[in-house]
């Protein structure tokens, strides 16, 4: 008997500002700072040093750790410090300063990689330090050799960006359609997927209209419409919407025979392909009510949130918060000395007005966030037990299936911060016993 599911979610506003502003490329600015954890596992170790010159796609940090991807240089320049640095999720790290020349040498290494095999490509994938672009940050070399390769047969390409104000991923389609589809080809060409899903909400009509031009005439293709409710572009909502499918607790996709990948992602890899450059700038949208122009911005990582958003025009307002990412799953920073990494698609400004921080009262038991909940928990269940320091109500909650997207607090009329405390009951059933 199949599965069913009656998705929740939440109706948001949408304030897609710069769905039509065209990607332009910041300038490259006086230093950036490159943090050596970009993505979800180990971090890397530098293998240069302080007055080292490097160039454009230089190896600059690496790790034997599987659950890891090499870092690059994004600029030419010279290394002018090698320091700590206590990332936004609270994570000490190192970066790699550098002083930009600003002649964007590029490194005599870079070459488009030779790929034979299915093993080829892989090595491929990893060599250039590709993760997922549209936020977790997972190595996409792993992602794509599961154990169980021989029971997958469709590719999914996520394109919802559900989040409000984020549109980067919508220029990718617009701009890069043809790139997009090339990406495709090459990953189903070397994994042996038959089918693809691309998935795109239906408040993205111009991107939609695009790709199903694209994939016209082409034998197991579709574009998938998909209803603008958030959090659509969550990966089991996504795989349930476009396939039918459930991915169950404990289950990964390939355990449903599908592998989703990010549209910036699936891009990459045909440019990286082409022309052996690796993962070295992104496109993030700027913007925000104290933003003074706010655009899409193509620009080198590690350069800081200052300089984008002084490329931007500065600011038209004193900022009261700065996001790095989406209102919804974004993290708050305290200032815009922070650099862009690889999974980083926004940087959101807002002014005193739009910034208001919520007092949190008890609950008054409305179960709004058990209606909002897209994995069907119960948050308010999950806050008392953390409060409670109860572990085995928390394992019998299920909290570790928690997608952390927001969704319970956006509804709360309590202001109850239910994302953190889903968080704190994870790492509490982390913590030995």
């Amino acid at each position: 008997m199949k599965l069913k599911m009656n998705l929740n979610g939440v109706k948001v506003p949408h304030h897609k500002n710069t769905m039509n502003c065209e990607t332009v490329s910041m300038p490259v600015p006086a230093s950036v700072t490159i943090p050596l954890l970009q993505h979800m596992g180990a971090p890397c170790t530098p293998v240069v040093k302080v007055k080292d010159e490097v160039k454009v796609g230089q190896l600059l940090a690496d790790s034997d750790a599987f659950m890891s991807v090499p870092i690059h240089s994004s600029v030419s320049g010279t290394v002018t410090a090698i320091e700590d640095f206590i990332n936004p999720n609270g994570v000490r790290t190192q970066t790699i300063v550098i002083a930009c020349d600003g002649e964007q040498t590029v490194d005599e290494s870079i070459a488009p990689p030779v790929v034979e095999s299915r093993e080829d490509f892989i090595a491929a994938i990893r060599k250039s330090g590709l993760v997922g672009l549209g936020g977790a940050g997972f190595p996409t070399f792993i992602k794509l050799n599961p154990k169980n390769l021989d029971e997958v047969d469709t590719l999914i390409i996520n394109g919802a960006e559900c989040e409000p104000f984020i549109t980067a991923d919508n220029r990718e389609f617009l701009e890069n359609g043809e790139n997009v589809i090339k990406g495709i080809e090459l990953v189903c060409k070397y994994l042996g997927l038959k089918n693809v899903i691309i998935g795109i909400e239906d408040n993205k009509k111009e991107a939609i209209g695009k790709m199903q031009q694209l994939v016209s005439g082409k034998e197991g293709y579709r574009v998938a419409v998909l209803k603008s409710k958030y959090p659509q572009g969550a990966e089991k909502v996504l795989i349930y919407e476009t396939t039918g499918k459930v991915v169950k607790e404990g289950q990964l996709p390939a355990d449903q025979g599908v592998i989703v990948m990010n549209v910036s992602s699936v891009a990459f890899v045909a440019s990286y392909m082409e022309t052996g450059m690796p993962l070295i700038q992104k496109r993030v949208t700027v913007d925000g009510s104290a933003v003074a122009k706010p655009q899409n911005v193509l620009v080198p990582i590690g350069a800081k949130f200052e300089d984008i958003i002084a490329f931007c025009g500065g600011y038209a307002k004193e900022p009261r918060m700065i996001l790095m990412g989406g209102p919804m799953m974004g993290i708050a920073v305290p200032n815009d000395q922070y650099p862009v990494i690889k999974n980083n698609n926004a940087i959101l400004a807002f002014a005193e007005e739009d910034a208001l921080e919520r007092l949190e009262t008890p609950c008054i038991r409305c179960a709004r966030c058990v209606g909002a909940c897209p994995v069907h928990l119960m948050p308010a269940a999950i806050d008392k037990a953390v409060h409670g320091k109860n572990k085995e109500a928390l394992a019998s909650l299920k909290v570790n299936l928690c997608i952390e997207c927001g969704c319970c607090a956006y509804v709360c009329p309590a202001n109850r911060y239910l994302v953190l405390y889903n968080r704190m009951g994870k790492q509490m059933l982390r913590e030995k016993k």
